[in-house]
């Protein structure tokens, strides 16, 4: 996982404070090092697609709720996704 690309392909798809978009990179990195996406899906995670499955959220989310949107998804066909939620008021604290 390059999370640098992330961050930025973030930014780019999704905008986001530098915070939400830091959480979730870190929150798709620790994912990435799990290996349950592997394990459960039979692909390696990259930045292109946590981005592609972000897209697939609903236009109004937010880059958090996107994140958590697909977390839900996961653990509802799979579970043990629920630790990898970031938190929704990360959004509302101003750094």
């Amino acid at each position: 996982m390059d999370r640098e690309r992330l961050v930025s392909e973030l930014e780019a798809n999704f905008g986001g404070t530098a915070m939400t978009r830091r959480a979730v990179s870190r929150q798709a990195q620790d994912l990435a090092d799990s290996g349950q996406i592997e394990a459960d899906m039979q692909y390696r995670l990259t930045a292109d697609a946590v981005v592609a499955n972000l897209a697939d959220a609903p236009e109004e989310y937010t880059l958090v709720e996107r994140w958590n949107w697909w977390m839900g998804s996961l653990d509802l066909a799979f579970g043990e996704y629920q630790h990898f939620h970031v938190r929704p008021d990360l959004e509302d604290t101003q750094h």
